[in-house]
């Protein structure tokens, strides 16, 4: 397993080391020594259609790490900072993921996420330190100007949930300290 750091040192990306032979591959998908601070305690499944915008979502009152891959198709995914006392405040990275480079993307609790699916379908898989509370849902606007996510562009537009449509903008929103 290959570690790489990206431009907000606690994002990382995890490349595997994946074992191929004329039966097909294999590779490990998780090990607790990549992130032994965190306990996961929930995982995850979603499936989306080309130009599904899921995002950008967290928690407040119980942040979620997220360690995330896609097992069909490709997405776009991005993190953003949400902690108020960090010096990336208000920064994001972005990574593709997909089922050919097979990576995984960390997401540290404090963090909003969202993905664009680029393909025609893709499943998206993780894994989280907390578990999903309803009532404890918040969401940033994917395309604030304040952002300035640099998104790709699909031959479709993009289809958000009525909470992603409304979510505010960054200045309006609920901060980590």
């Amino acid at each position: 397993m290959k570690e790489t750091t990206l431009e907000i040192r606690d994002v990382k990306v995890f490349m595997p080391d994946i074992h191929h032979d004329d039966r097909g591959f294999f590779f490990e998908t998780f090990r607790s020594a990549w992130l032994p601070s965190f306990d996961f305690v929930q995982d995850n499944h979603s499936s989306s259609t080309k130009g599904t915008l899921r995002g950008l979502h967290y928690q407040y009152e119980n942040p979620q790490g997220k360690l995330v891959r896609v097992t069909k198709g490709e997405v776009f995914d991005v993190a953003v900072d949400m902690r108020a006392s960090s010096s990336t405040f208000g920064q994001w990275v972005g990574r593709t993921l997909s089922e050919e480079n097979k990576e995984l993307l960390w997401v540290p609790p404090g963090f909003a996420h969202g993905f664009l699916v680029l393909s025609e379908r893709a499943d998206f898989v993780y894994k989280c330190t907390n578990y999903y509370t309803p009532g404890d849902e918040y969401a940033i606007h994917w395309n604030d100007p304040e952002l300035s996510i640099e998104w790709p562009k699909i031959s479709v537009p993009p289809s958000l949930s009525k909470k992603d449509e409304n979510a505010p903008f960054l200045k309006a929103a609920k901060l980590f300290r």
